[in-house]
């Protein structure tokens, strides 16, 4: 006997005995959950006109139109507001996700909401919620709150949750409006044995979605959700998880959950995967999304991670990408951007084979829609005012956090141009690094060494968009700016290397060029927009030249390419040449120091500083001290001249304000980015 919510006694259940007598043992898998979770949800009346339709339905043929919608890569961007300028803006934010998402659920019946990961960090916002303002035991985080307004059906964790730890991330679980997937990360056990490790989190879940047919006929569909992210954390975000978890290889671990879910009932599986497209794939790689979709029985993969748009043409040339329909090797696949500014859709077509009384998937095709007009400059939807309230508190907050002083500002300071010669934003973080360690190690074994610096320009444009550019005004330094000028909630480390080591980790972080033709006179690109610009170290202590006329010896992925190739030239050290067997400190952060980017001889085994202070408060600390900050650059580093050559270099418009000698504006595209010649 089985009781409804309205108390009527329901135990004589014809439908239920219907099917229970069924030679078909699908349908008594299918169907019988149906009856009881109606029975309780609507009575006997409801309950016995679904059931109906249900076996009407089972006869006959069943068509229905599933929509999956993604978020990716929000980094706490609920809002659309620029903490670093401190303005609003329309170009990002989840609050114009919302209405995205309103509208194709108002388009199709069946919709289901998934977040890819990257949520917690990536603002000031998120470091005032970690670091300023901690979230209290069972608080929810407030991207969380802003998400429980959307119903999303399940999240996936991404690299950037472990940045503030593991015990802060199982805090915010705890208070999250919708359930969480990670299939590939184990709890370290120490035993060695990695047959017996269990995960970190739960690996996947089977979702029971009530959907209607072409026809408005309802049906239960189980859907299967695989969460997935790179194993690079153990690298990325070591000082957090070494010793407590570990990582398996995504494809690898796709192919071990997916039987187990259509052995449980999946009638469809969705990867959740916190990763890139790349074209090529080896076990343990960071993107491997192309990869997933040879899985069998995987149906479909959201993409994240990369920043990118799928489908997009970035990826038209990926073997087996369909860019118009928005496939790869048959399947749909979708990356939604990042920070909210767009929306991925994958729309499938299932349909219900009676013969082996199984659903499967006739079509499906994935599309991005945008929140912004890249050229138009405007907004094609309004925000969301739910979004808004519901983290009212924590923007306010955060907005205090940011507005407080550190320092006067003597001049300004940008990124415009930090790819191209030696820039004040980055020399700055290296002055205060190199501060920092050598007080840190004045009485340890290591006090006599030279400390040289490496720091990169983070905010240089990219992938990221033309705003993402460091822009800060002379007058008050503020905490917004100096978070403005790093970006990441990365600590302070540092290593000790040799001088051949210090060459290679300039040739890897020079590979951030394009070879140039010396003989050529017409405009050559020189930089290589796939090479991220967190990874262009700039090494401060020491002197040198990079010769971009050279093939790069390092990929844009750390192999090596060219091992005979050498673009950095007079590499010196208080203006002598550097001994191969010299040994230097280098400040850097945790993720470089552990071997994020894969740069040679940096692989965590090094390492004679780790820092408890984040590279921000060494920032702060600096600043403090200076009082006044006159943002200069020494000149350490150039590019080796090419004459009669004229290089390419893309930009902000608003570089024309600083523009180096020997540069000037040739156009802007319609994409919002400057293109630059220059001449040297």
């Amino acid at each position: 006997m089985r009781i409804s919510r309205y108390g009527s006694a329901d135990s004589a259940c014809l439908c239920c005995a219907a099917i229970q007598r069924s030679p078909h043992e699908d349908w008594r898998k299918r169907f019988t959950p149906t009856c009881i979770r109606f029975s309780m949800l609507r009575g006997v009346r409801n309950h016995l006109f679904l059931m109906t339709a249900l076996l009407l339905g089972a006869a006959g043929a069943q068509t229905v139109d599933l929509r999956l919608l993604e978020t990716t890569d929000l980094h706490t961007n609920a809002l659309g507001y620029d903490y670093y300028q401190d303005k609003p803006t329309g170009e990002f934010g989840l609050e114009y996700t919302a209405t995205l998402v309103q509208n194709a659920r108002k388009e199709k019946r069946n919709t289901m909401l998934f977040d890819n990961g990257d949520l917690i960090q990536g603002n000031p916002l998120g470091d005032y919620v970690a670091r300023v303002n901690p979230l209290a035991a069972g608080q929810r985080h407030p991207i969380h709150a802003a998400m429980a307004v959307l119903g999303y059906d399940a999240g996936n964790l991404g690299n950037h949750e472990f940045n503030y730890g593991l015990p802060f991330l199982e805090n915010v679980l705890k208070g999250a409006p919708m359930p969480y997937v990670s299939a590939n990360v184990y709890l370290e056990d120490g035993d060695g044995n990695p047959d017996n490790d269990k995960n970190a989190f739960t690996p996947y879940l089977i979702q029971r979605k009530l959907v209607y047919d072409t026809t408005g006929r309802p049906y239960y569909i189980n859907v299967g959700i695989l969460g997935l992210l790179p194993p690079q954390i153990m690298q990325w975000d070591k000082s957090n998880l070494e010793g407590k978890v570990t990582t398996r290889d995504m494809v690898e671990t796709a192919r071990k959950f997916v039987p187990q879910m259509k052995a449980q009932g999946a009638d469809i599986v969705v990867a959740i995967a916190h990763s890139g497209i790349s074209a090529d794939y080896q076990p343990g790689q960071e993107n491997a999304a192309a990869e997933l979709t040879k899985v069998p029985g995987l149906n479909v993969v959201l993409s994240g991670h990369s920043h990118q748009e799928f489908p997009g043409p970035v990826y038209k040339s990926i073997p087996g990408a369909d860019i118009t329909k928005g496939t790869i090797n048959g399947k749909p696949v979708v990356m939604a951007g990042f920070w909210g500014n767009d929306l991925g859709i994958v729309d499938l077509k299932l349909n219900f084979d009676r013969k082996t009384q199984q659903w499967t998937v006739q079509d499906g095709t994935a599309a991005i829609r945008p929140i912004w007009d890249k050229t138009a400059k405007k907004n094609l939807v309004t925000p969301d005012p739910r979004i808004a309230a519901a983290v009212k508190a924590a923007h306010e907050g955060t907005l205090a956090y940011v507005r407080g002083k550190v320092a006067d500002l003597t001049a300004p300071i940008n990124s415009y141009w930090a790819l191209v010669q030696d820039d004040p934003s980055v020399q700055l973080v290296s002055n205060a690094q190199t501060a920092y360690v050598k007080a840190a190690l004045s009485s340890t074994q290591y006090k006599d060494l030279p400390v040289l610096s490496a720091a990169a320009p983070f905010k240089a444009g990219g992938r990221s968009g033309v705003s993402y550019y460091t822009d800060i005004p002379a007058g008050t330094l503020a905490i917004k700016n100096v978070a403005d000028l790093y970006v990441y909630p990365n600590t302070v480390q540092a290593v000790v290397v040799t001088g051949a080591q210090l060459k290679e980790w300039l040739e890897r972080s020079a590979g951030q060029f394009k070879q140039i033709d010396p003989s050529k006179t017409e405009p050559q690109a020189l930089v290589d927009e796939a090479f991220p610009t967190y990874n262009f170290d700039v090494i401060d202590g020491v002197t040198y030249e990079i010769d971009v006329t050279q093939p790069s010896r390092y990929t844009s992925q750390g192999q090596v390419a060219n091992a005979a190739a050498a673009r950095i030239k007079n590499l010196q050290y208080q203006g002598q040449p550097i001994d191969p067997a010299a040994r230097f400190v280098v400040a850097t952060n945790n993720y470089r120091a552990s071997g994020g980017g894969s740069f040679p001889g940096l692989n965590g085994t090094n390492i004679v500083l780790q820092a408890p202070d984040e590279t921000r408060e060494a920032l702060v600390k600096y600043f403090n001290e200076q009082k006044t900050v006159n943002p200069t650059a020494d000149g350490n580093w150039k590019l080796t001249p090419i004459p009669g050559a004229t290089l390419l270099y893309v930009s902000s418009p608003n570089a024309q304000k600083f523009l180096p000698a020997g540069a000037q504006l040739l156009r802007t595209r319609e994409d919002g980015f400057a293109e630059y010649t220059i001449k040297f």
